[in-house]
């Protein structure tokens, strides 16, 4: 046993199968301090870390009301919430959460991001297995759940992801889930602060089913944000009607009515674009729900060719990561 193992510090294959991603979580400020922290409270972060998955439900699934078919999907796929809590996402956790993606973001997905997360508070769940969860039983907990959410592309998920159940709106996903417990570790120091951090954890180690304090978490959210219908042709609908409403009365300044003025004759996704740009320009009174969905599903959110500075993990590149690992052992 080495000195790591004695005080609970496991190796680094513990926390993730990705070299590349050791290498930059352990300079990372937000891994290394949640890391200790968690030491601290559980007595091995990288056992806590992979026995439990983070779930996040993000605003557009407060505003598309999808909390609890989420819970559903969850108890139907081998899952029982441990914890639970509102957390506030700001333009910087969502650079903090996506540093090593959002290299390939475009700017207009980081402004609808921005936008998103404004609207409303997200629900942080964390998860505990409820039972066999067949195939997937030789994978740390998150990479698990992260498998079974599926990918954030609409276009390759699969029937029975959670993703596929929500529900398809452009682009919006709904939900993320911490890929393996390394990330487990960095998105709790990004999510909480250490005194939250602390309760949640508490919560966690209790080992209570946390439905009912989801329920009444959800409804608060629910109280403070209106719900919204987040599909993509209702949201043009709105848009044109709405842009057609305010050039008719007396309200827009002179560069407002010009950059809105064309899309009354055009058509198509060429005026929805014209309302969009115009509304993020001059500050349009228009629903934002509405422009968010429209623009997830106008532009383009990845910037071509290029590549994010960690992939993402999956069931199969943990196990041939594991299976080098032991070949090599």
């Amino acid at each position: 046993m080495n000195g790591d193992e004695k005080d609970g510090r496991r190796p680094p294959e513990a926390l993730t199968r990705d070299a590349d991603k050791h290498t930059r979580y352990t300079a990372d400020t937000y891994f290394q301090e949640s890391l200790e922290h968690l030491r601290t409270l559980t007595g091995d972060a990288a056992r806590f870390a992979g026995a439990h998955g983070l779930l996040l439900l993000k605003p557009d699934a407060i505003a598309a009301r999808r909390v609890m078919s989420t819970m559903d999907w969850l108890a139907e796929n081998g899952f029982r919430v441990v914890g639970a809590r509102r957390v506030r996402l700001t333009p910087v956790t969502l650079r903090a959460l996506w540093y090593f993606q959002w290299n390939t973001a475009t700017p207009q997905l980081r402004r609808i991001a921005d936008h998103c997360a404004g609207c409303t508070d997200s629900l942080l769940l964390v998860l505990a297995p409820a039972g066999d969860q067949g195939p997937l039983a030789d994978l740390p907990v998150p990479v698990r759940l992260t498998e079974l959410v599926g990918p954030s592309d609409p276009a390759v998920r699969e029937p029975g992801r959670l993703r596929t159940e929500l529900g398809r709106y452009a682009l919006l996903n709904l939900v993320h889930s911490s890929g393996d417990p390394a990330d487990v570790v960095r998105d709790l120091g990004i999510y909480c602060t250490p005194e939250a951090r602390a309760e949640l954890v508490t919560q966690v180690l209790a080992g209570a089913d946390r439905e009912p304090l989801v329920r009444d978490l959800a409804r608060a959210a629910y109280a403070d944000s209106p719900a919204h219908d987040l599909s993509v042709p209702g949201a043009k609908t709105r848009l044109r009607r709405e842009a057609e409403r305010l050039l008719a009365g007396p309200t827009l300044t002179p560069a407002a009515r010009a950059a809105l003025g064309p899309a009354l004759s055009t058509g198509g996704d060429e005026a929805i674009r014209t309302i969009v740009e115009a509304t993020w320009a001059h500050h349009l009174p228009l629903p934002a729900w509405d422009i968010t969905v429209a623009a997830a599903e106008l532009y383009p959110m990845t910037v071509p060719g290029a590549r994010p500075l960690l992939a993402p993990m999956t069931a199969a590149r943990w196990r041939r990561a594991a299976l080098h690992a032991v070949r090599h052992a």
